[in-house]
């Protein structure tokens, strides 16, 4: 052990949780907020995750990509917002070295898993509007779960080695929850779960809103209508409401990813003067999770009467998977 490690082990040993600065009752309220806040979040996003595997009529490529992203949110809303919040709240990890290392890897895959399925996403939407035949015959179920599937192992792999074979668990004070990476292994990272799918988010989503006018332009023009045609427009507008609907998902998720790595970039771990804007970063990421299902909510109609069906109990009738 050299000299770095022995002075840090004696300033852990002196470490203790900071005393409350709030009151009682605000304390409590703190906590009632953060319970209500987790539980909306798992709620909404178990609706979501019901309703696309339980129904027949919705096992289609998009959303099944919403089914992953719904697990994904259901995951932080069950594990790693209750575990967060609570750090907040205590100014103080209060639960242990073992589960701060769980933590970091459930708060990771959930991340990597969010923003590689919004990618996957916007790549769907891009070949839906782009090349209608080739997805229309190529990209099924099978082929969007086969990609969502590797999606999530490919996170589980990437996240066990970034943390535990190039990040550091072995030292941790009480009241810490605190991991170290090398350089590289930050720039990696960075690409990998922010960069890389960020800019195809953003280029593909571009892409999409420019051939939906494209299309809106072209239906306005033509003069000579048929059935067939007429059936042509109903399908190239379901594909056009999708993406739109859709690019909302990826709007919100994008403006909450990005103060989170942007504080990440710009602020120090250590820098005690702005650790605020980075913990309501982090916050605002988190709450990302919580804003999915409202959005499915306002702008989804088969989510809104697959909600009444829910709670009306008619879910429980015999054959509900083939309601239309």
């Amino acid at each position: 052990m050299n000299l770095t490690e022995v002075n840090q082990t004696d300033d852990c040993q002196e470490y203790s949780c900071p005393e409350r600065s709030v009151s009682f009752s605000v304390y409590v309220i703190l906590y009632v907020s953060a319970a209500a806040v987790a539980l909306l979040t798992v709620c909404g996003n178990l609706l979501v995750i019901i309703s696309v595997s339980h129904f027949k009529q919705l096992h289609t490529p998009a959303n099944i990509l919403i089914l992953s992203l719904a697990t994904s949110d259901l995951l932080t809303g069950v594990f790693v917002m209750p575990l967060y919040l609570s750090l907040l709240i205590e100014s103080c990890w209060i639960s242990g070295q073992e589960m701060c290392s769980v933590f970091k890897f459930v708060s990771s895959q959930a991340t990597s898993v969010s923003v590689h399925t919004v990618a996957l996403i916007a790549v769907d939407r891009f070949l839906a509007l782009h090349s209608p035949f080739f997805y229309s015959e190529k990209i099924s179920p099978t082929v969007i779960c086969i990609a969502t599937l590797f999606n999530w192992l490919f996170s589980l792999l990437y996240n066990f080695t970034i943390l535990f074979i190039n990040g550091n668990f072995t030292f941790i004070c009480p009241g810490e929850c605190v991991y170290i990476v090398d350089g590289v292994s930050s720039f990696i990272d960075l690409l990998v779960v922010f960069l890389m799918p960020c800019t195809l988010i953003i280029i593909l989503y571009t892409h999409v809103f420019l051939i939906a006018k494209k299309h809106v332009t072209a239906i306005r023009a033509q003069i000579h209508k048929s059935k067939e045609s007429s059936k042509n427009r109903v399908s190239d507008r379901s594909e056009r409401k999708a993406a739109i609907l859709l690019g909302i998902l990826v709007i919100v998720f994008l403006l909450c990813l990005l103060p989170y790595y942007i504080c990440s970039l710009v602020i120090p771990y250590d820098s005690a003067d702005l650790v605020f804007f980075r913990d309501v970063a982090i916050i605002v990421f988190f709450l990302n999770s919580t804003i999915n299902p409202i959005i499915y909510a306002l702008f989804y109609p088969w989510f809104q009467k697959i909600l009444k069906m829910i709670f009306s109990h008619k879910v429980f009738n015999k054959d509900s998977s083939l309601m239309q």
